[in-house]
């Protein structure tokens, strides 16, 4: 899922239109998470060697924060990049 520009140029969720306050910029494109919960996963994927899917995982369902993160993410050669944007927006984090 990717987020939108408001009217005001601020990222914002695609559900409720609120602005979405964990984020950063990469080279290949935004990095962003809810808060801190939907974060810890996206960088235990990204962490992860191998990376594998869970047994129920199914493209079409997009179940979890991982299921539905952009290629470019996936990609193993970004991991140092993905992972200095993730400890970038979690520093940036307003919670504890």
């Amino acid at each position: 899922m990717d987020f939108h520009r408001g009217s005001g140029g601020s990222a914002r969720d695609p559900y409720l239109g609120l602005p979405l306050r964990l984020r950063t910029r990469t080279r290949h494109g935004p990095l962003w998470a809810y808060n801190l919960e939907h974060l810890d996963p996206i960088e235990r994927y990204v962490r992860a060697r191998p990376r594998e899917r869970a047994h129920w995982y199914d493209p079409g369902t997009e179940k979890t924060p991982v299921a539905s993160l952009p290629v470019w993410i996936e990609r193993g050669r970004n991991r140092d990049e993905i992972l200095r944007a993730v400890d970038r927006v979690r520093a940036a984090s307003p919670d504890p």
